[in-house]
Parts: structure tokens; sequence; C-alpha cells
């Protein structure tokens, strides 16, 4: 900790002397001959290890022979983030997202690649225990790779493996100098270690370790004044919780997909749903669903499109009611008995359980009028067919603002009695209507289709 009136600093080094690595090396001894090497002011309690992976991965043996560095990133890869021609983002199976899932073919033999380590968690904390035993010091290890960053030029070195470092310092619930409460702030204090190595390590520069010294309050263990680990870790207080907790989880993640990917994962995503809580929905998030809506293909440059959002459960109950009241008259008029009558209307239950409702309407402004009923119901289908091209974009959006929604079509039955309920002009014509709310449970596993069949080729 720095004393009363003390400026905060910290110093860096690289360790050279560092051979080339090989399988099967002892990376502990390698490294312990480094940093007691002569003229190096050696390692001390509190001093943190920053270690490149790629020595990590020689050492264990992630060296693999592979002509095509594709395929050895398909295999390390679980999701693809984004993809831009040949270059994609993906998720490894360690859980971090970056470019080819660490595979890489530089500062390794012609015709290899490296892999990253098994468990670079893992890895720092034999590395850390080695040096305890071998040196009989306390220091933290930070085990680093390159990453890219969204929104940012050029790449930095991150932690992807530690031990006996405090990875985030959460200062969550303190104020800052003038008072402040601080709510957000969660400092990624691995990945600074990381970055702060890689400006003395360099890339092509063979120098694979640093050690970083001044920082003590960050490595566990090495002081009595140092922090101890984060309640409920797994790991001992004096390992830490690892690199592991830099991952963001996916429930967290705001940008966890790419543009592309985002709207296939989107569409994916839309499932009918029939069962809502009654958490109540946010009206922003369905207007920006219905300006999704309106960027859907019309005939003639038109915009054909109007959503009625019924955000008051009386609208809604009046709405439905009468619905219901029509229905029962057409049942009844087509002979069906009263209990297939009552198990036909209980259908109309996901529309009267869920929080809010919407009803997209036709509107055919602009429509070509035409003398003959052939061209005349083709003019009317691409009306419709544009229509459903808005519901589909508006059905897709919400399931990206992760509210459920399931389209029924029973108001196209009565539209007449719609219209009178809602109050709208006679030209509009209700499309059905999209019951919308935070989904009750998981959506069931949907069967797999095979796009083969529903493809032909001419």
């Amino acid at each position: 900790m720095t004393a009363a009136g003390e400026v905060p600093s910290y110093r860096v080094w690289s360790v050279p002397g560092i051979p080339e690595v090989r399988a099967g090396d002892d990376l502990v001894k390698l490294i312990a001959a480094g940093v007691t090497g002569e003229g190096l002011p050696g390692l001390a309690d509190g001093d943190v290890l920053i270690v490149t992976s790629k020595i990590v991965s020689k050492a264990e043996g992630r060296v693999l022979r592979a002509d095509d560095r594709e395929a050895a990133v398909d295999a390390e890869a679980v999701r693809v983030v984004a993809r831009r021609g040949a270059v994609r983002i993906v998720e490894s199976r360690h859980g971090f997202v970056m470019a080819a899932a660490g595979v890489d073919a530089s500062n390794t033999a012609v015709g290899t690649v490296l892999l990253l380590p098994e468990d670079p968690d893992a890895s720092a904390r034999r590395i850390r225990e080695g040096l305890r035993k071998t040196l009989g010091v306390a220091v933290g290890v930070v085990v680093t790779d390159t990453f890219g960053r969204p929104w940012r030029e050029g790449q930095t070195d991150v932690a992807i493996g530690a031990s006996g470092v405090r990875v985030l310092h959460d200062l969550r619930g303190g104020t800052d100098a003038m008072g402040n409460p601080l709510g957000v702030t969660v400092t990624a204090v691995g990945d600074e270690l990381a970055a702060a190595g890689e400006l003395v390590k360099g890339k092509a520069d063979g120098l694979p370790v640093a050690v970083v010294r001044g920082l003590a309050q960050h490595v566990l263990g090495a002081e009595p004044s140092a922090p101890a680990a984060v309640p409920g870790d797994a790991d001992c207080a004096e390992d830490g919780q690892g690199a592991r907790a830099l991952v963001r989880d996916a429930a967290n993640d705001m940008f966890r997909l790419g543009t592309s990917e985002a709207v296939r994962e989107a569409v994916t995503l839309r499932r009918t749903v029939r069962e809502f809580t009654d958490q109540p929905v946010d009206g922003g998030a369905v207007r920006r669903a219905v300006a999704a809506a309106l960027t859907a293909p019309a005939p003639h440059h038109t915009t054909p499109w109007r959503f009625v959002l019924l955000e008051s459960e009386e609208s809604r109950t009046r709405l439905l009611d009468a619905m219901r009241e029509r229905w029962t008259a057409d049942l009844r008029a087509d002979g069906k008995s009263e209990e297939s009558i009552a198990r036909r209307v209980r259908r109309g239950d996901v529309l009267r359980n869920a929080p809010y409702l919407a009803v997209p309407c036709l509107v055919a402004d602009g429509a070509h009028s035409y003398p003959d009923a052939r061209r005349a119901a083709a003019e009317r289908e691409m009306f419709v067919v544009a229509n459903g091209a808005g519901i589909q974009n508006f059905l897709v959006a919400l399931a990206g603002e992760q509210l459920g929604s399931a389209w029924v079509s029973s108001t196209m039955f009565c539209r007449d009695v719609v219209r009178e309920e809602l109050g709208l002009p006679d030209d509009w014509d209700p499309m059905g209507a999209v019951a919308i709310g935070r989904a009750a449970a998981p959506p069931r596993e949907r069967p797999p289709r095979d796009p083969g069949d529903f493809i032909t080729v001419r």
C-alpha cells in the first residue's frame, strides 16, 4: 500500500535470457533463471510476473501441426461471433471472444500453429507455486494473450490466466473524490497488468516475461494488508478467482454478437411464446420494434404499416371481449357444439394473458387500380406480403429486445369489430394481433428443418 504522502508508482521490466521453449520444458526453472539473472532486481514478495501465453503453450505441448489453420480454429471455437470475409471473431472453448480462437501461426515453426493453454488459470497457478518453492517468494502471475477490442483500433495484451492476483477491483458502493457514489466501476486489474507488461516485452523481441513491482495491493497473500479473495471463491484465498472472472457472462453481454450474426440470432430466437410473466412491458422497446418493422419492403414506395399499441388493460379486455362474442356467434352459426366452441375460444387465451398487445394493420394507400380481377388481386397480395414482412421484422426486433411474442390471426376474422372497438378508420385492415411479454418458461426445442426440403433449384 502507498504510504501517506508517497506518490503512487510502479516499475515494470522485461526478463531477458528466456530461451526458445519446447514441449516438456520446465517453465518455472527457465523463468526462475531469467528473473535472477545478472543485473536484474530479482523477484520479491508482491511482484507480479507477466507471462506470454505462447511460451506456456509451447511448454505444455499445445503446438499442432496444421497446414489448415482454419480447421484448427474450428476445433477451438464454440461459436462464431462475427465474420468479415476470412476474418472470424469467435468464442473459444475457454469463453474468450477473440480473433481465430487464439490459434496463432506466429513465433512457431512453419506448418504448425499454437493453441492457447488448455487451462490458463491452472497454468498460472503452477508457475506461481513453482516460483514459491524455487525462490521462496509470494508473487502474482498473469498469463497473457493479445486481443483486439470493440470500438478501438489496435491490439493490446489481456489476462487469460491468473493466480494470486485480484483481477477485478470492485469500487462499487464507494465514492469518488467529489463524494459522488460509484455505481458501476469495476477495474480490470488483470488486463491492466497484462498491458503494462506488454509495453516492455514487445511482440518480436524475444522477451516473453516481464515483472511488475509496486502493486502488491493487488497480489493475494503477499502481505498482511493484501485483500482477501472474493467471498464464495471456489479457489483458495491466495489463488484468487483467476482470469476467468474477467469473462462477462452471456446474460450481461450487451454486445455478444456481430451485426449479421445478431440478425441471424434474433431470427433464431424468435419463437411463439404462449405463456407470459406479469412483468410490465417497456413501451419504448415495442416502439423500437415498430421502427424495425418500418424497414420492410413495400410496393410503389408506400408505407402500408400501422401498429395499434394496446397499453392499457382496459383497452385489451374490451377488444378481446368483443372479439370473443363475435367468434362465439360465428361458431354457433357453423353448428359447433358448446364444448367445441369453449375449446376453440380458449385458444385465444394467449392474447388475454399477455401484458401487452399490438394490432398490426394494413393501409393500402398508393395501391394501383386495375379493371380486371386478376391484376387487382395481385395488387392486393403485394400489400399483404409487405405487411407480413413488416410483422416479421416486428417479431424479430421484439426477440432482440428479449421480449416474447405470439402472432395470432384472430382479428382478421372480425375486422369490423376491431375497427369499431379501437376507433380505427375504415381503410385500416387489422392483420392479426401480437401478444407481447416476458416468456414465463424457456422455449421448447424446435424440431430441426432441412432447408433443402424447402428449396427448388431450376
